[in-house]
């Protein structure tokens, strides 16, 4: 069955070369790179869920998912149903990056889930799928991004990609999905093989551990961590969060703490990419808490270092804000309570087949965003530190309420640079349970000119020692609360980092791009097209030739260029500042509400004639929310439906 299975991925994959044993020289000083210029973007993608038994024009029914029956999956997928990508999406996609990106990034971030969800019992997944579609991701990678010139067959296969890639796990990329038990693990060992090519020589030990590791892809300027997130997920049942030094998630943290001291002490900074991200809510929770307040500490304490963090898994495209006075004062202290929360292995098996998500997340978001501290109309702010004093300047004869005003806004923020908060980016996926998305980052290179290749110093391998588990294990019965060691905070005269203030490394904008499969796929008339719902749509025969119009990913917007965001970079302030305007949001007045219920009285009397209400213009204040919102969904809900269910 195994030799089946990865016969019929090599015909998916078609016939390209080999994949190679391994990439770039990661550190090793007596293998010459030659120089690339650097173009100051990066693409990070994420959520590609490859199916193979997926079927055109098969039904999008939950006892279906598109693998039998009849129904609307189009060629490239069936948009916003809970189906996985056909291979075909998942081809165009890989060619689109190739003819419209290769040439103009610098590295790749991949924050897992490479394989279908185990959403069909009557095909239930295995480890040779789970296996067999990484490896074909990987492959396609090679495609994409691999130095076609032979490299792969010398002595010497370490320079057989143009530009770094770090992958991570996602919870679907293992089985059962979600519970992954601490390393070395027949997963990590796995994956130690599969991403071969990806994980620094030095690191392999390492990330048999526990699957994490980091790779400088600008040799001693810039550092990419992937996380492994399976072990800060609360519905891993076989790990208990990360206050025990036995745990997983505790190693890891003491792994990244040793690494970003290294970093400081060197002048690297560091991006942290990994699948699930830090969102921690009442509607929904993802991270044990003990991770996410050891983690949020680290961002606290390193934030000279950390330039910005970056996560899948969640499908809506969307950001987070850390917020450093959610520590609780133990975790400030260095110690941190053992808590056993877990559910049972089933269970934890059986959560998050996919990232669903009710309005009320998004609307408790938007009431905590609404609560973000305020500047005084006197002050201009978020603008760089000149910008402020001017205006503070040119305001001098203000009373001093107005500057009182000021120190106490900037005060409730930490600082002019806003070093209370963090934040984290979530990118939509590939997989179309919306519209398949990838997204771009343009960074700060100035001064950096071109480097060679990538690799790991000898600083970024440190290994931590093997841990004593029964020992641990006695001493946990002893002690309620663990110590760990505080990391040491930036130094008093140390400037803010690249996450706080423009310079070089900081983000300065990102584009997202989307692939309207509704109209590529050709299947349906626009007026007979209720975008969004699936269900009893049946346009087309099996056997039918599908039609689709040519695939390509259009921008959906640019976040210094849009008309809304205008965000003149991705720092902390400016996110904030974001963050602010969309919880600035006010329902419609009551006047307005009146109106509406007076022409819904009067619509409903002509009974033969059904008018929908041409949806108002929202007002600039609310235009922030309505914009996250739609972008949250990537275009899939109609204007009515987000007025209905996010505009009180």
């Amino acid at each position: 069955m195994h030799g089946i299975w990865r016969f019929c991925v090599l015909l998916l994959v078609g016939g390209a070369s080999a994949v190679p044993t391994e990439q770039i020289p990661l550190g090793q000083d007596a293998v010459v790179v030659s120089k690339r210029p650097l173009h100051g973007r990066f693409l990070h993608v994420t959520d590609f869920h490859p199916d193979r038994f997926y079927q055109v024009y098969a039904s999008t029914a939950q006892d279906a998912a598109c693998h039998r029956g009849q129904g609307p999956a189009g060629i490239y997928g069936a948009e916003t149903s809970e189906c996985d990508s056909p291979v075909a999406l998942i081809n165009q996609t890989m060619d689109w990056i190739h003819d419209n990106l290769r040439d103009k990034i610098d590295f790749v971030i991949w924050t897992g889930d490479s394989a279908r969800h185990d959403n069909d019992e009557e095909i239930p997944r295995n480890a040779a799928q789970v296996i067999g579609f990484n490896e074909m991701m990987v492959q396609k990678m090679f495609e994409v991004f691999g130095k076609h010139s032979g490299d792969g067959e010398d002595e010497n296969p370490n320079d057989d990609f143009v530009i770094p890639i770090v992958p991570a796990f996602g919870n679907n990329d293992i089985l059962p999905h979600n519970v992954m038990a601490r390393g070395p693990n027949t997963w990590t060992r796995t994956y130690s093989r599969v991403w071969r090519q990806f994980i620094p020589e030095a690191q392999k030990h390492q990330f048999e551990q526990g699957g994490w590791y980091n790779v400088e892809v600008i040799p001693n300027k810039l550092a990419v961590f992937s996380l492994n997130t399976l072990y800060f997920a609360e519905n891993n049942a076989a790990v208990d969060g990360c206050a025990s030094p036995k745990d997983p998630g505790y190693r890891q943290l003491e792994w990244v703490r040793i690494q970003l001291q290294y970093m400081r002490e060197r002048g690297v900074k560091a991006i942290l990419t990994g699948h699930q991200p830090p969102i921690r809510s009442d509607v929904k929770n993802l991270w044990d808490e003990t991770c996410w307040q050891k983690y949020t500490l680290w961002l606290r304490q390193y934030r000279d270092v950390i330039i910005s963090s970056h996560y899948g898994h969640f499908n809506f495209d969307h950001f987070l804000l850390q917020d450093f006075e959610d520590l609780d004062d133990d975790t400030k202290d260095g110690r941190m309570e053992y808590i056993s929360s877990k559910t049972s292995m089933a269970s934890a098996a059986d959560d998050d087949l996919h990232a669903a998500v009710s309005p009320d997340y998004w609307l408790e978001m938007r009431d905590e965003w609404s609560d973000l501290p305020r500047p005084p109309k006197s002050m201009a702010w978020p603008e760089s530190e000149s910008e402020v004093d001017e205006t503070i300047v040119k305001h001098d004869s203000a009373t001093k309420k107005e500057k009182r005003k000021r120190k106490k806004f900037l005060n409730k923020i930490g600082g002019l640079h806003a070093e209370r908060f963090a934040s984290s980016f979530v990118t939509a996926s590939v997989v179309p349970n919306l519209f398949p998305t990838v997204r771009v980052f343009e960074y700060n290179i100035t001064g950096l000119g071109s480097h060679k290749g990538h690799h790991v110093s000898d600083a970024s391998v440190t290994q931590l020692d093997d841990f004593d588990y029964e020992s641990d294990m006695v001493r946990r019965k002893k002690s309620k609360k663990h110590k760990f060691k505080m990391p040491e905070p930036p130094s008093k005269s140390a400037p803010p980092g690249p996450a706080y203030s423009p310079q070089t490394l900081s983000l300065m904008r990102y584009t997202q791009y989307y692939a309207n499969l509704t109209h590529i796929n050709n299947d349906f008339l626009a007026d007979k097209w209720n975008e969004g719902k699936h269900k009893g749509k049946k346009p087309h025969n099996k056997d039918h030739e599908p039609q689709p119009k040519k695939f390509h990913f259009q921008v959906h917007y640019d976040t210094h260029d849009d008309e809304v965001y205008k965000l003149p970079d991705l720092t902390v302030p400016q996110m904030l500042d974001l963050a602010r305007r969309i919880g600035d949001f006010k329902p419609p007045a009551d006047a307005a509400d009146a109106a509406d219920e007076e022409d819904e009285t009067a619509t409903s009397k002509k009974k033969h004639k059904k008018k929908h209400r041409k949806p108002a213009k929202h007002s600039k204040r609310n235009a922030p929310w309505y914009t996250f919102i739609r972008r949250a969904f990537v275009e899939t809900k109609p204007v009515e439906e987000i007025e209905e269910l996010f505009g009180h």
